[in-house]
This record gives C-alpha cells, sequence and structure tokens, in this order.
C-alpha cells in the first residue's frame, strides 16, 4: 500500500496513564506488557505507518473496577485528565473517550460532566459488563437518560463478566469471552426496549459487534416473541442497523462479510485496537480481504467516523 498522508480516523485505541500503571502494580492487578509498555510516542508511531490522522483514545482492560468505589474514582480521573492532556500535547492527533467510575452511577454522572463539558471530551466509553452485571442492568439507567439527553457517542469495550472469567483453563478470555460478552450487551440493549428508549445515543460496538453478526437468526426470531416485540417498535433490524460497529479483530473476510450483510457500509468504522492492532496491517487487511469497493472503504476509513467527530475534518 503507498504511504499516504494520515487521514484514517481510529475510534478504537488504548492509552495506559502511567499513573494507572503504577496503582494497576499497587493492586496487583494482573495486565498485559502492551499494556505496561504502551507511550504516545508508540502509538503515534503506529499511527504514521497506517495512515492515521486521529486516534480516539480509551481504557482498555483490565479496565477500572476492582470492588472499591473511592480506588475506581480515583483511576477514571487520573485517565480522563491524562487523555486530556495528550490531546493538547498532540493537537488533531488524539481524541478522547471519558472513562467513567461505573458501576458507581452517582460518581459516573458527575464524570461524565466532568469530561464532556470541562475536558470538551468526544464522547464515552463503557464496558460490556461491571462484574456481575451488564452495562443496560435497569439499575444503570440514570446514566443512560442522561446520555440519551446529551445525544452522546458511546463506544463499548468488552470485557469478561464474573460468571465467564478463566472458565476454560488455558484459553484466553479476550479470545472467545470478549466477543461474547459484546454479544449480550447488544441483546440486553435491544431486547429489552433500551435501544429504542435510548434512541438518542449513538453506539459503537468493538469487534464487528463480536458475535452478533453470526447470531442474526437468532436475534429475528428473538423478536418475534411477544415479550421482546413490544420493547421493539421499529423491529430489531432497525435498532441494530442504526449502531456504529469497529473493525478491530475482525478484519478477514468472514466476519466482514457477516458484518455487511447485517448493516449497512455506513455502520462500519476504522479501529484497530492498538497497542494490540497494527493500523497499517489493518487498514491493508480491509483491502486485501475483497469485500469493499474503494468508496466504501473510504467510507470506513474516515467518512463514516466524520458524521460522529467531525471536529476532525
Amino acid at each position: 500500500m503507498a504511504t499516504a498522508a494520515p487521514y484514517r480516523i481510529d475510534l478504537h485505541h488504548h492509552l495506559s496513564p502511567p499513573g494507572y500503571i503504577a496503582e494497576l502494580d499497587r493492586l496487583a492487578v494482573r495486565f498485559t506488557r502492551e499494556t505496561r509498555e504502551w507511550t504516545p510516542a508508540y502509538s503515534i508511531d503506529q499511527m504514521d505507518k497506517g495512515s492515521v490522522q486521529t486516534a480516539v483514545t480509551s481504557i482498555t482492560t483490565p479496565g477500572l473496577w476492582y470492588g472499591d468505589p473511592a480506588v475506581t474514582k480515583k483511576l477514571a480521573r487520573l485517565c480522563n485528565d491524562y487523555a486530556a492532556k495528550i490531546n493538547s500535547d498532540h493537537p488533531k492527533r488524539f481524541g478522547m473517550f471519558v472513562n467513567l467510575p461505573m458501576p458507581d452511577v452517582d460518581a459516573s454522572l458527575k464524570e461524565i460532566e466532568y469530561g464532556l463539558d470541562v475536558l470538551k471530551a468526544d464522547g464515552i466509553v463503557f464496558f460490556t459488563s461491571y462484574g456481575d452485571k451488564w452495562m443496560f442492568d435497569p439499575s444503570f439507567d440514570p446514566v443512560f437518560e442522561e446520555l440519551n439527553r446529551r445525544k452522546a457517542l458511546v463506544y463499548v469495550h468488552p470485557t469478561t463478566a464474573d460468571c465467564c472469567t478463566d472458565i476454560m483453563p488455558g484459553i484466553a478470555d479476550s479470545i472467545i469471552e470478549y466477543n461474547t460478552d459484546t454479544t449480550r450487551a447488544i441483546a440486553q440493549m435491544v431486547l429489552t426496549g433500551r435501544s429504542a428508549r435510548f434512541s438518542n445515543i449513538r453506539m459503537i460496538w468493538s469487534h464487528g459487534g463480536g458475535t452478533m453478526p453470526f447470531l442474526i437468526m437468532r436475534f429475528l426470531r428473538a423478536a418475534r416473541q411477544p415479550q421482546y416485540a413490544k420493547n421493539l417498535p421499529n423491529g430489531v433490524m432497525h435498532e441494530l442497523q442504526r449502531f456504529y460497529y469497529d473493525t478491530a479483530a475482525v478484519y478477514a473476510p468472514a466476519p466482514m462479510l457477516a458484518l455487511k450483510a447485517v448493516v449497512p457500509v455506513s455502520q462500519i468504522l476504522y479501529g484497530t485496537d492498538v497497542p494490540w492492532g497494527d493500523p497499517k496491517e489493518i487498514a491493508e487487511a480491509l483491502i486485501e480481504c475483497g469485500v469493499f469497493s474503494e468508496a466504501d472503504l473510504r467510507l470506513i476509513d474516515r467518512e463514516n467516523a466524520l458524521r460522529l467527530v467531525p471536529q476532525y475534518r
């Protein structure tokens, strides 16, 4: 692929603030080498190699929740202030999603206000689950009511729920469970009626929507059942097709064909999963997979994202 001036917009890109790493070390939390070794310079180098103009950052697993609301609140503020600083240090190269101290609803509402109104962040990031509750548990409704009022951009990254941590010895949760947890969160939002209820929220699901495209018949059949149909005044496909889905970790022909069969290309976003994903490799694979036309790729690389973050045009 010919070298080009940076133009792609990456909406799935992770950072690891030094203070966050220090706190995880203090808590004896396990995390990966990629998390520990990340730096802004590393991201910029990867972005340049993959012709990425702007990356909107977020914290990824192991996240911020370790059973102590005070620790989670401290970590969220630390990570958000750090993200805002690198945005200031590298204008237009970085954006940010606000990291929330979930599952603390009151603290999360305050961090939404701080992140969006003071730091001028681009949107909010959630994990698919927090302990034994998924992100659209009724107890979290006040957070989504506020985000719906604000017509916020919400990006979702998977994690492992308490039920399913290390359930297969020797098989990392990220291989299977992350995409499954994404599908659980999508199902919870759509089938409980929260997608229709919070219809002003612009949702981005990681990794092509997890396993949802492969389970589409399950969703369609469920939507015919009275207990779910009453929550879907516009039908299940209306809800699934208005969400956005990124390309991180699913940039091969099979998952891309499945996703494109379920949602229009207008809803697919370029995402890399840095520091695990390689922006150049992903961009080249999306070309080589044979699923998308040149016009499609222009939408995925940049134009679809600009409908959500027009400030990076």
